[in-house]
């Protein structure tokens, strides 16, 4: 093959053959000659040339990627037209890593072109325009790339999208960019084009993908330490975007929340599965550390019960973070009296052997913990059904009580096990279980494949706490926030909504037993603190979610794409919220750093029984 020189035409001509998945709208080809990047982009979401042959598309390169599922380089027309609607940028699909094109190559591009949709069509998500089964030409090589159009405040809307049109399902695909109007027509109409941010503040920390979120937007919704807050539906925060490499993982910067990428974040604005709009970056700012500290709780008096939930994030005896996970709730969260643990597994992970006990599990994070300095917990779970609850296949995770024996003490009665519930029943005049630890109406149709509840029976400074530990179903096949259909459709919902009316109607069987009887529901709930499910939970004032005692800022325990929100939560009995001296913290020890050993950040309650 002969080498490039920046002032020989049509020296070289590579084919590449797309594979057929990648291929979401084909139809009978028809062909197109002297077809512009705008022309193919158009002014909605979906090309008027989908599934039509097109012809010496000319672009010039501006990245290209030769990595992943999704190979292959971008080209943006320098002349663009007068249409803020019409991207000037669009993706040649190759399939395989490109050869014989570098970034600054003016090539002409023949293909099919195609819409193809991340994640599959049922996923709801929108579609990327691309050019596909691709005949490309280089023109020349060493050209300038087309400078790289600015997102920022100034430029992203306040309005997140526009509402879905009825007759097509609620899509917003047929629908007439408005790029001044909606964020995610702005962001539409610049896919595939050079873009950039600057000095843009991290809101979503690095993960293990070479992946992070950054705002253009620094006062949206933000909180003291760096993040934005989602405090809404309404609330999507469009200042959010996803930023991705396309140089070395071992350069991608380890960032946390609150840090910034100084200068200049450059590169082609892609959209992906999991993330919508992506800027895929050939020019990464400086990483500045904006000091963000792991938080601790303050250590409970003697007169406060401290109760805690934590998501351990799929524990088994073969990880490393046991340490890591014993530190945090010794010094962190200042050992509290009792810790619902969510996401414990089995004895053997997720080695789908059959094993459902978590002894082991147990065990070893109980030493570890006495290892940290802190007090030797005792503990009670039940073990679930082999495959029967969720989570990873073979992992059996459940929820599990830590209680420090030194401070409160278990009542156990008529022990339950997987599939016997355990009820209310009165013991000298107060309300107490038939079965704990016992499972909360585990053969409700609300609990297939998730966990059920754990109830257990504790007595503190003479006092009866009835903990109630919880891990609702998880928000998996929801569409996404960025998804072809306004609103999105929030299908999960259905199941946690169940369970939240099977919860509140537990506790208020208790209620009616004893009218002041002290209850704590907590847990990974799942849900955000103004969903219906907490309202559900919340129903008739039988519970109320204590982290709404805290500012909207400071409520969250988990960020998603850039979002801190709220998933964990604890829940308490109108006797606790009114009469307990209540204290809440979200402790954020986890959520926000590229480093976090859970995903989740524990919850804290210190009450007064």
């Amino acid at each position: 093959m002969a080498s490039k020189s920046s002032t020989r035409l049509a020296a070289l001509t590579v084919a590449a053959v797309c594979s057929a998945a990648s291929t979401i709208v084909l139809t009978s080809p028809a062909h197109a000659d002297s077809v512009r990047v705008h022309d193919i982009q158009g002014s909605t979401r979906l090309s008027p040339y989908a599934g039509e042959q097109v012809t010496d598309v000319a672009g010039i390169v501006t990245g290209v990627r030769g990595y992943g599922s999704s190979r292959g380089f971008w080209i943006q027309d320098p002349q663009p037209d007068a249409d803020p609607a019409t991207s000037e940028g669009v993706f040649v699909f190759t399939g395989s890593t490109p050869k014989g094109v570098a970034v600054g190559d003016a090539v002409t591009v023949s293909g099919t072109v195609s819409e193809y949709v991340p994640g599959g069509t049922s996923s709801g998500n929108q579609s990327l325009t691309e050019i596909t089964r691709p005949v490309f030409t280089v023109v020349s090589s060493g050209n300038e790339v087309p400078a790289a159009t600015a997102v920022s405040a100034r430029t992203v809307p306040r309005a997140y999208a526009p509402e879905g049109d009825e007759a097509a399902n609620g899509s917003v695909n047929g629908l007439t960019l408005r790029p001044a109007k909606y964020a995610l027509d702005h962001y539409e109409s610049l896919e595939g084009m050079n873009v950039r941010v600057a000095d843009a503040r991290v809101v979503g920390a690095s993960d293990p993908y070479t992946e992070l979120w950054v705002t253009v937007k620094p006062w949206e919704n933000a909180n003291r330490r760096g993040g934005t807050v989602y405090g809404s539906y309404d609330s999507q925060n469009t200042g959010r975007l996803q930023i991705q490499s396309l140089g070395k993982p071992a350069d991608f910067p380890d960032a946390n929340v609150g840090d910034t990428l100084a200068g200049t974040t450059a590169g082609p604005l892609d959209y992906n599965q999991y993330g919508g709009y992506t800027l895929v970056a050939s020019e990464i700012g400086a990483l500045e550390s904006g000091g963000l500290e792991r938080e601790s709780t303050r250590r409970q008096s003697s007169r406060e019960l401290a109760v805690a939930t934590y998501n351990v994030e799929n524990l088994d005896p073969s990880d490393e973070t046991f340490a890591a996970h014993a530190d945090a709730i010794v010094h962190n969260l200042a050992s509290p009296d009792i810790v619902s643990l969510e996401e414990i597994q089995d004895n053997d992970g997720a080695t789908n052997d059959g094993t459902v006990a978590a002894d082991a599990t147990v065990g070893k994070l109980i030493d570890a913990i006495v290892a940290a300095g802190g007090p030797r917990y005792d503990w009670r779970g039940i073990d679930p059904v082999d495959g029967e609850d969720g989570g990873q296949p073979g992992g059996n995770i459940r929820q599990v009580f830590l209680f420090n024996p030194e401070r409160v003490s278990f009542t156990d009665r008529g022990t339950g096990d997987a599939t016997t519930a355990t009820g209310v029943t009165k013991v000298r005049g107060k309300a107490a279980l038939t079965h704990s630890p016992g499972r909360v109406d585990p053969a409700n149709p609300a609990w297939e494949d998730s966990r059920k509840p754990l109830a257990g029976e504790f007595v503190f400074r003479g006092r009866t706490v009835l903990v109630i530990a919880n891990h609702f179903s998880s928000k998996g096949g929801d569409q996404s926030l960025s998804a072809q259909y306004q609103p999105p459709a929030r299908g999960s919902e259905t199941q946690r909504h169940l369970q939240a009316k099977a919860v509140n109607t537990f506790v208020k069987d208790v209620l009616s037993t004893q009218k002041n009887a002290d209850v704590v529901a907590l847990g990974d709930i799942n849900d955000f603190e103004f969903s219906r499910t907490t309202r559900l939970l919340e129903d008739d004032g039988a519970l109320w979610s204590a982290v709404k005692s805290l500012p909207r800022s400071e409520r969250y325990s988990y960020v998603y794409q850039g979002n801190s929100q709220v998933l964990d939560q604890i829940l308490v009995s109108p006797s606790i919220r009114w009469g307990g001296r209540l204290s809440y913290d979200s402790v954020h020890v986890n959520a926000e750093f590229h480093d976090q050993i859970s995903d989740h950040d524990p919850q804290v309650l210190r009450f007064r029984p």
